[in-house]
């Protein structure tokens, strides 16, 4: 084994440095290397944020390790990671970083808001490392909604994920709290959207008037006047979810630019809860999941369905 270790300063945590001479997975070269260790303990050194790549901290148990790179683990109190007002991140690699945002950030800037945007927050954070690094968007999520988004860290990664977005995303999953009481337990919305020179997204059943969309719906929940929905897309249009949910009678609480009359935590009530994808570098399958806002289910305390 090849095997490094630092001599920190005093009070400075104790680092060993593995260098990896096969393509492996990160969880199992682990355990081939730090022989003696268990798998809960090697596991707890992944959760606990103990354990780098090259320069990025990774928590992903089956992330790939390839040849020449070198592994580290800090053994001792890590030091707390950067928080960003806005968002989280979530996960980060030399070609990704998937995050959390909050409700109220934009994700690119627009004529009205140019600082504060997540597009500028993740470059500010590359461009800590260096200077010349750069971010690059590969899907939006309105203001209003919040949860799970991917940005490419370069040109090439942005390019790949764009060209293959409907073959590498394998889930993205929301959560949203309806108007009106949803008779069926679930259901497929089909229809083609379009957006007119007001720039409002509408749906319309006639193919080539615009572009295909297809959305399936699961109740989760039912109040006396709302309900809690688990929409999944098959297909990623502008608006999607909010246009569907207007047509099919429950526009999404706070949504009023389509539909909605409720306005009760003073956002749109909308979360991109899961996120799965092909990673496109390593082709290895990722998965990113949050829980339901406790908003959304506060607000069922006040319309419960008796």
């Amino acid at each position: 084994m090849q095997q490094k270790t630092s001599s920190s300063e005093k009070g400075s945590p104790k680092q060993v440095y593995l260098e990896v001479k096969e393509n492996s997975e990160l969880l199992k070269f682990l355990l081939e290397q730090l022989k003696g260790k268990s798998r809960t303990t090697v596991k707890a050194l992944l959760a606990h944020r103990q354990v780098a790549v090259g320069s990025h901290t990774i928590t992903q148990f089956d992330y790939p390790v390839l040849v020449g790179q070198q592994v580290t683990i800090t053994y001792g109190k890590i030091p707390e990671q950067i928080r960003y007002k806005g968002l989280r991140i979530i996960f980060e690699d030399p070609h990704i970083i998937v995050i959390e945002k909050e409700a109220g950030m934009l994700s690119i800037a627009t004529a009205k808001e140019k600082l504060l945007t997540t597009y500028s927050i993740l470059s500010g954070h590359v461009k800590r490392e260096d200077p010349n690094n750069r971010i690059f968007v590969v899907h939006r999520l309105d203001r209003d909604t919040s949860g799970i988004m991917m940005f490419a860290k370069s040109e090439a990664v942005q390019s790949t994920l764009q060209r293959s977005w409907q073959e590498a995303i394998i889930e993205r999953t929301y959560v949203a709290v309806v108007e009106g009481v949803v008779e069926k337990d679930e259901g497929t919305i089909h229809s083609f959207l379009k957006e007119n020179k007001a720039l409002i997204m509408y749906s319309t059943k006639v193919p080539g008037e615009g572009d295909e969309a297809i959305t399936h719906y699961k109740v989760l929940r039912r109040g006396d006047e709302i309900s809690l929905v688990e929409v999944k897309l098959e297909t990623g249009r502008k608006n999607q979810i909010r246009v569907h949910m207007k047509e099919l009678g429950y526009p999404i609480v706070g949504d009023k630019k389509y539909g909605a009359k409720l306005n009760l935590i003073g956002r749109t009530c909308l979360h991109a809860r899961v996120l799965s994808f092909i990673h496109p570098v390593s082709g290895q399958e990722m998965r990113y999941e949050t829980p339901v806002p406790g908003r959304f289910m506060s607000v069922f305390a006040r319309h419960e369905k008796i």
